[in-house]
C-alpha cells in the first residue's frame, strides 16, 4: 500500500503487474473502503490527512466471464459483497497455486514484490518519486535525468538438471513508469507546476541471457489496465506452441477472425436517460433480432457515466472503455469534454459516433450523427426575408451557426443582434426580453439547448411576448420535442425543424417497442423519443452494420481484446482503428432519422429535415430541406385559409387547365358566364363532384397554362400545383397525373382515370398493294417449296411409272389387220404428261389419264391432299390481304425510338411525363431522356397541342410522348393523320387534387369512389372520346364502305399472268408452226416457204395444196392394206400416193 500526493493522481492511475498467471487480472474501484491487507492487494490514496480518498484500487483474482469492473461508490465504514466475494475467490485461489508450485518444484513460480522499505527511505522516495527499493540497473542514464518509478517483479527459476556450479538462471523485467514534466521542474522540493505523462517501458537485465532461453522460461504477461508489454524476440517458443500457434492462425484466417461478441463503449453524460434508454434497446432489438443470411454476432457494451465538468472523471473513463478492448465507443459530449475526448480517439484510432452537436474542426475518428442545420436555417431566413433579427445562442455549436448568420449578414446588409444566454436566470431573461421589445426586435432565431430553451419560453409567454406579431425560430431539430401549448392560442408565429418522421413505419414500429417499456428499468420511456434518442439509436445501428461489413469481408479485429495504455507517452494507437474508421463513414442505411450517410469527414450528408409551423392544432408540415433541393415550402400559410367553418357557405376555387377533351370553350362561349363558358369531360366531373359534396364552385383556368412541376433553381411550384401549394386554389379538376413529387407536396384522390405513356406519330400512308401481292398470302419461301414439290412429284411418278409393270400395256392389232404389234409396249406416264398430271392436281383440275399401279395412286393422292391444305389455307388469307391495306409503321415501342437518330421525340416541358424521364432509372428510358436533354432545337413543347401539331407538320420526323387518353383522344380527331404506337410505357391514373390537410379531401374522394361505382365515369369517357369522335374506327363517313370493295390494283398481278400466259400460248404456238413447217419441207422436198404457205392455208381453210395433197379433218377414212395410221389432234392423215 503506498500512500501519494494528491498532484501525483494523474500519473498513479495505472498500475501494471508483471510475471501473473495470464488467468488473473487486476480490476480497477474508482471509490471505496481500504482493501483487505493481503499481500497482493494495490490501493492507492491522496495524501490528505484524515480526508484521504481512493484513488485506485486493484484485486488480483480469477478471471469470470460474468465478472465486470466494479465502478460503483461503497460505503466507506464496510466492505461490499462483490468485495468480500473477490477476495474469497482470491484465496480460493492463492492456495490452488501454492499447492501446484509445491508439487512441481521445477516449475515453482516465486511472485516476490520488493517493497519492505523504512520509513526514512520512503520519505526520501518521495521527493524524488520513486516507488521501487532497488534501483533500476537499465538506462542509468535516462534514470538520472528523469526521476521514475519502478515496480521490481522478479522470478527466480532453478534448474535441476545442472551442475552444482551452476548459477541460478534468473530473468528480472522492470517496469518503468517514467514521470516527464513538460517545462521546468523545481528539483529541490520534488514539486512540479504541469501535468505529467508517463511512459512504461520493459527491458531485460539479466546478464546470461541465452542459458536462460535454452533453460526455455517464458514469463507470463498479463496487462489489465495497463500498458500492454512484450518481447518477442526474448520468447523461445516450443514445437507445440509453434503447432498451436499455426492451427489457430490457420483457424482464424476460415472462420474470418471475427469475435461473436463485439464489445463496444458508452459514455453518457448528465440529462440523458432517454438516450441511454435508445442505447439499450437498439443494443437489445440487434441481439435478439434472427439474420438467416450470416452468423450473428452480439454487441456487448460497456457503459460509463461521466460527469463533463471533471475531466480527470472524463479521462478516467475514456481509458477505462479503452482498456476494455472496445472496437468503437458511443459518447455523448458538451462543450467541456468534447476536445478531450475527440482528442483522445484521434490520439489512440478509436472511433466516436456521438449525437451530440457537430464540431466544425476535423476530426477523423469522430462520427456525428447529428446532421448540421445551419443550410436549413440559412434557407429559411431567405424565404422569410429577414433583415433585421435577433440571435439568441448558449453552445458552442450556436457559435458555428453565428458565424455562417455572419458571413449571410455581410453579404445581404443583414442587422444581427447575438446575445449569449449561457449564464442567464429567469430574472436575466425578463429583462433582456423588455429590452429588446423597447428596440422594436419582434422576429428571434432560438438556439438553446432543451432544458434552457423551456425555460426561455415559459419567461416569454410570462412577459407577453408570444402574441400576434412575434416571430420565433427554433434552431434545433426537434420541433415535436418542444412543449409550445402556452404559443398554440398566443397568436405568434413559431417555425422549426422536425428530423424524426413519426409517419415513418420504422418509426412507428419502433414506437410500439418504445411504449411497452417498463418506466421503471428504462427511464425515459414514458414519453416519445426525442431526437437525440433517434441519433442514438441509428448510432448503435450504424456500428451494428460495420460490424457485419467487417465480418463479410473477414477483416481480422479480435486482437482489440487486450488492454492497452490510453496515457503512454508516446500514444500506441490501435492497429485496426482505421479499417474500422473507413467502415463505420462507409455505412448508409435508413434509419429513425431518415437516410444516413457520411461525408470523409464523418458528418452526415443528403439527410432530409421537415419544416414545422405552430398552428393553432400544433405543429403543422409546411415543407422539408435537404441538400439537393434545399428549402421546398408545400404550403405558404399566409395565404391558406384558416377557416374552419363548413365549406357550404362559401364558394370554392376549382382550377383546372384548359385541354380538349377535359376542358374546353364552347362554341358560342361569349353568351355565356362563368362556369357555363366551359364544356369537357372535367367540366362534367367537377360538376358531379359537387353535387355529392353540396358545394358552390367557380372554374378557374391556371395563368400559365401548366400542370404543375418545381423549378430546380428557385425550388417554387407552377402550374395548377402551385395554385393549390401557394393558396390560390382549393380543387384541381383535371388531367393531373398522380406522382411521388405532387404527393408530397398536395393530396390526391383515388384515379378517376387510368393511363400511361404512349407514343404518338403521324400516321403513315397506306401502302399500295404491289402487282404479285395475290402471292402475299403465302411466304415467298414457301411458294419456293411448292414449285420444288411440284417437281419432286412429277419426277417421282414418272420414275414409279416407268418401274412399275402395271403401268405398260401392248396395244392389239385390229381385227382384220395383220402385222406382229408394236415393239415398243406404250406408257402414259412420260416425263412432260407427268408434269401435266401434277399441274392439273394442283390448280383443281384433273386429267385425261391416271395411274393405273398402287404406288402411281399413292404419289397422286398424297399430292392432292397437299393441294388441298395449300389451297385453302392460301383462299382463307387471300381475302385478308385484298381487302386490308396495311400501313407501314417505322416506330413500334420506345425501344426503337431508342435505336434510331432520325426521328426526334419530346414531352410537354412541364409535366409528370417529362419527370418520369428524369427520375427513370430503367437504362432504355435513362438513353432517351439524355437524347432529349441535350437535343438542339429543343425538343419539349409548351402545350399539348403545340407537341399534336408538330407531329402534323413534321412528315414523320418527330413522335411526342404524352398520356396515352390524350393520344387517343387526338387519334380520333380530324383530319385523322396521328396514331398511337406500341403499349403504354408506364401505368399511372388521374386524380383530383387538394391542398396538403384540406379538408375537402374526404368529401372529394368519397365522391369519386362512388361516380366509379355507379359507371358514371366510363359514361363520360364514353361521351367525350368516341361518341363525339370524328374519325370513327376505320376512317370515318363512306369511306370506311369503299374501301372493302376490292379495285384494280388489288388483283392487276393476276391479269398481267393471264397475259401472259396467253403471249406464251401464241409464242409456243408460232414456235411449233415454224418447226412443223421445216420437217414438212425437207420431207417432202419442197421451200420453206411453200411448206409454211401449206401450213397456213391448212391451218385457215383445211383446203388442199398445189401439189394434191388433201388435208381435211371431214375425209372419210381410206381403206388400205398397210399398217395403221396414226391419229393426231383428231385429224386423219392420207396420203394420195397409195399403193
Amino acid at each position: 500500500m503506498y500512500n501519494m500526493n494528491e498532484r501525483d493522481t494523474r500519473i498513479t492511475q495505472k498500475f501494471v503487474l508483471c510475471q501473473l498467471p495470464p488467468q488473473w487480472e487486476v480490476l480497477p474501484v474508482h471509490r471505496g473502503p481500504k482493501p483487505p491487507s493481503h499481500p497482493n492487494s494495490i490501493a492507492v490514496y491522496t495524501n490528505n490527512g484524515p480526508n484521504s480518498s481512493l484513488i485506485y484500487k486493484g484485486y488480483i483474482c480469477p478471471s469470470h466471464p460474468t465478472q465486470v469492473p466494479m465502478t460503483s461508490v461503497m460505503p466507506p465504514t464496510e466492505k461490499s459483497i462483490r468485495e468480500q466475494l473477490f477476495e474469497s475467490r482470491y484465496l480460493q485461489l492463492v492456495e490452488k497455486v501454492r499447492a501446484k508450485d509445491s508439487e512441481a518444484q521445477a516449475q515453482a513460480r516465486n511472485l516476490t514484490v520488493l517493497s519492505s522499505q523504512s520509513n526514512s527511505t520512503r520519505a526520501a522516495e518521495a521527493q524524488t518519486r520513486s516507488l521501487s527499493v532497488q534501483p533500476s540497473q537499465v538506462n542509468g542514464n535516462r534514470a538520472a535525468e528523469t526521476p521514475t518509478r519502478t515496480i521490481l517483479v522478479q522470478t527466480n527459476q532453478q534448474s535441476n538438471n545442472r551442475k552444482a556450479d551452476s548459477t541460478t538462471c534468473s530473468t528480472t523485467r522492470q517496469i518503468v513508469v517514467k514521470a516527464e514534466a513538460s517545462g521546468t521542474q523545481n528539483q529541490e522540493d520534488g514539486s512540479s507546476n504541469k501535468p505529467r505523462t508517463h511512459r512504461c517501458s520493459l527491458t531485460a537485465t539479466n546478464e546470461r541471457e541465452r542459458h536462460c532461453r535454452r533453460s526455455n522460461i517464458r514469463p507470463s504477461i498479463h496487462l489489465r489496465e495497463g500498458i500492454e508489454v512484450y518481447n518477442r524476440d526474448k520468447m523461445r517458443i516450443s514445437a507445440v506452441d509453434w503447432f498451436l500457434l499455426i492451427f489457430s492462425g490457420f483457424w482464424a484466417l476460415t472462420m474470418g477472425a471475427f469475435p461473436s461478441s463485439v464489445q463496444i463503449g458508452g459514455l453518457f453524460i448528465r440529462n440523458t436517460d432517454q438516450e441511454y434508454t435508445a442505447f439499450r434497446l437498439a443494443i437489445f432489438l440487434h441481439n435478439t433480432s434472427p439474420n438467416a443470411s450470416e452468423a450473428p454476432f452480439n454487441l456487448v457494451p460497456h457503459v460509463d457515466n461521466i460527469e463533463t465538468a471533471n475531466s480527470f472523471a472524463v479521462t478516467n473513463a475514456f481509458c477505462s472503455q479503452y482498456s476494455r478492448g472496445v472496437f468503437a465507443i458511443f459518447g455523448l459530449y458538451d462543450k467541456r469534454s468534447v476536445h478531450t475526448l475527440t482528442s483522445f480517439c484521434s490520439a489512440l484510432h478509436i472511433s466516436l459516433i456521438t449525437p451530440s452537436f457537430p464540431t466544425e474542426g476535423e476530426s477523423q475518428f469522430t462520427l456525428q450523427m447529428r446532421p448540421s442545420i445551419r443550410g436549413a436555417l440559412l434557407s429559411l431566413l431567405d424565404h422569410y426575408d429577414w433583415n433585421k433579427f435577433v440571435f439568441l445562442y448558449d453552445t458552442d455549436r450556436g457559435y458555428s451557426i453565428l458565424q455562417a448568420i455572419m458571413e449571410k449578414a455581410g453579404q445581404n446588409n443583414w442587422q444581427v443582434s447575438a446575445i449569449c444566454v449561457e449564464n442567464f436566470n429567469d430574472a436575466n431573461y425578463r429583462r433582456l426580453l423588455e429590452d429588446l421589445d423597447r428596440r422594436q426586435e419582434k422576429k428571434f432565431v432560438i438556439d438553446l439547448e432543451a432544458e434552457r430553451l423551456q425555460n426561455m419560453l415559459e419567461q416569454i409567454v410570462s412577459v407577453g411576448k408570444h402574441v400576434k406579431g412575434y416571430h420565433y425560430i427554433m434552431a434545433n431539430l426537434g420541433f415535436k420535442d418542444i412543449n409550445l401549448e402556452r404559443f398554440m392560442h398566443g397568436g405568434a408565429n413559431v417555425t422549426g425543424f422536425q428530423l424524426v418522421d413519426f409517419s415513418n413505419p420504422m418509426v412507428i414500429k419502433l414506437m410500439q417497442r418504445w411504449n411497452k417499456l417498463d418506466q421503471r428499468e428504462y427511464p425515459g420511456s414514458d414519453g416519445p423519443p426525442k431526437y437525440t434518442s433517434a441519433l442514438t439509436y441509428d448510432g448503435v445501428m450504424v456500428m451494428a452494420e460495420a460490424f457485419r461489413h467487417l465480418r463479410r469481408q473477414k477483416v481480422d479485429i479480435s486482437r482489440r481484446g487486450n488492454a492497452g495504455d490510453c496515457l503512454a507517452n508516446p500514444a500506441a494507437p490501435w492497429n485496426q482503428g482505421i479499417d474500422m474508421e473507413r467502415t463505420l463513414k462507409q455505412v448508409r442505411l435508413q434509419g429513425l432519422t431518415g437516410n444516413v450517410q457520411f461525408d470523409h469527414y464523418g458528418r452526415r450528408v443528403n439527410y432530409t429535415m421537415d419544416v414545422f409551423e405552430l398552428k393553432n392544432n400544433g405543429p403543422r408540415r409546411i415543407g422539408y430541406w435537404n441538400d439537393a433541393d434545399k428549402l421546398v415550402l408545400i404550403q405558404d400559410s399566409p395565404l391558406l385559409p384558416n377557416d374552419t367553418s363548413g365549406i357550404e357557405n362559401r364558394t370554392v376555387v376549382v382550377t383546372t387547365i384548359m385541354e380538349g377533351p377535359y376542358v374546353m370553350l364552347k362554341k358560342n362561349w361569349e353568351m355565356y358566364e362563368g362556369n357555363d363558358q366551359y364544356e369537357g369531360y372535367c367540366v362534367d366531373l367537377a360538376s358531379e363532384i359537387a353535387k355529392h359534396i353540396g358545394i358552390k364552385y367557380k372554374i378557374s383556368i391556371v395563368p400559365d397554362g401548366k400542370y404543375g412541376a418545381r423549378d430546380p433553381e428557385t425550388k417554387i411550384w407552377n402550374g395548377m400545383v402551385g395554385e393549390l401549394v401557394y393558396g390560390k386554389a382549393e380543387i384541381a379538376v383535371a388531367p393531373l397525373t398522380i406522382t411521388l413529387v405532387r404527393e408530397e407536396v398536395i393530396d390526391f384522390s383515388k384515379p378517376f382515370m387510368s393511363l400511361g405513356i404512349s407514343i404518338m406519330i403521324k400516321k403513315p400512308q397506306k401502302s399500295k398493294p404491289g402487282v404479285f401481292s395475290f402471292l402475299d398470302p403465302l411466304a415467298y419461301e414457301i411458294w419456293m417449296c411448292i414449285v420444288f414439290a411440284y417437281i419432286g412429284v412429277s419426277v417421282v411418278l414418272f420414275l414409279v411409272s416407268r418401274f412399275s409393270p402395271y403401268e405398260w400395256h401392248t396395244e392389239e392389232p385390229e381385227e382384220g389387220t395383220d402385222g406382229p404389234p408394236s415393239d415398243q409396249p406404250p406408257n402414259e406416264f412420260g416425263i412432260f404428261n407427268s408434269l401435266w398430271f401434277s399441274l392439273g392436281a394442283f390448280m383443281q383440275q384433273g386429267c385425261d389419264i391416271s395411274p393405273r399401279s398402287l404406288s402411281g395412286r399413292i404419289v397422286g393422292g398424297v399430292w392432292w391432299f397437299f393441294t388441298l391444305i395449300i389451297i385453302s389455307s392460301y383462299t382463307a388469307n387471300l381475302a385478308a390481304f385484298l381487302t386490308v391495306e396495311r400501313m407501314v409503321s417505322p416506330i413500334e415501342s420506345a425501344e426503337d425510338l431508342a435505336k434510331q437518330t432520325d426521328i426526334a421525340y419530346g414531352t410537354l416541358d412541364s409535366g409528370s411525363t417529362k419527370e418520369f424521364f428524369r427520375r427513370s432509372k430503367i437504362a432504355v428510358y435513362e438513353k432517351m431522356w439524355g437524347y432529349m436533354k441535350s437535343a438542339e432545337p429543343t425538343v419539349f413543347t409548351k402545350t399539348t397541342a403545340e407537341g399534336v401539331a408538330r407531329v402534323r407538320k413534321s412528315k414523320g420526323k418527330y413522335a411526342f410522348l404524352l398520356e396515352s387518353t390524350m393520344n387517343e383522344y387526338t387519334e380520333q380527331r380530324k383530319p385523322c393523320d396521328t396514331m398511337k404506337v406500341g403499349g403504354n410505357l408506364d401505368s399511372k391514373g388521374y386524380g383530383v387534387a387538394t391542398p396538403k390537410g384540406s379538408q375537402l379531401r374526404s368529401a372529394v374522394n368519397l365522391a369519386v369512389l362512388k361516380l366509379n361505382e355507379q359507371g358514371l365515369l366510363d359514361k363520360l369517357k364514353n361521351k367525350w372520346w368516341y361518341d363525339k369522335g370524328e374519325c370513327g374506327s376505320g376512317g370515318g363517313g363512306e369511306k370506311d364502305k369503299s374501301s372493302q370493295a376490292l379495285s384494280l390494283s388489288n388483283v392487276a398481278g393476276v391479269f398481267y399472268i393471264l397475259v401472259g400466259g396467253l403471249g406464251l400460248a401464241m409464242l409456243v404456238a408460232l414456235i411449233e408452226f415454224c418447226y412443223k413447217s421445216r420437217n414438212e419441207a425437207k420431207r417432202m422436198k419442197l421451200t420453206f416457204t411453200e411448206a409454211m404457205r401449206n401450213k397456213a392455208r391448212l391451218s385457215i381453210t383445211g383446203s388442199v395444196g398445189e401439189n394434191g395433197r388433201v388435208l381435211t379433218p371431214d375425209c372419210p377414212k381410206a381403206v388400205h392394206a398397210g399398217p395403221p395410221l396414226r391419229q393426231s389432234s383428231g385429224l386423219a392423215l392420207v396420203s394420195s400416193e397409195l399403193p
